[in-house]
């Protein structure tokens, strides 16, 4: 490699530069690796609500929630009321 000007044509210096480079792609690729997934461990899922999980409301919880569909239900013209 006669095009690379003074120095940089010696094959040390090249192969030096060369694992440095790799060595610093490695290292960036560990690093952001580790931090995933430290950050994954670190925050737990939310816990989601399933359909099949049922709860028993009190006849004052079933008449607040009917309520709240009722004003929520579609009225005339597809508009929510």
């Amino acid at each position: 490699m006669s095009s690379l000007p003074g120095q940089f044509s010696d094959p040390r210096v090249i192969t030096l530069v060369g694992l440095l480079a790799v060595s610093t792609a490695a290292w960036v690729a560990l690093s952001l690796r580790s931090r995933a997934r430290r950050a994954r461990a670190a925050a737990p899922l939310e816990r989601v609500w399933h359909p099949h999980e049922t709860v028993s409301l009190t006849p004052a919880e079933e008449d607040a929630f009917g309520q709240v569909v009722s004003r929520l239900s579609v009225g005339s013209a597809g508009r929510l009321r």
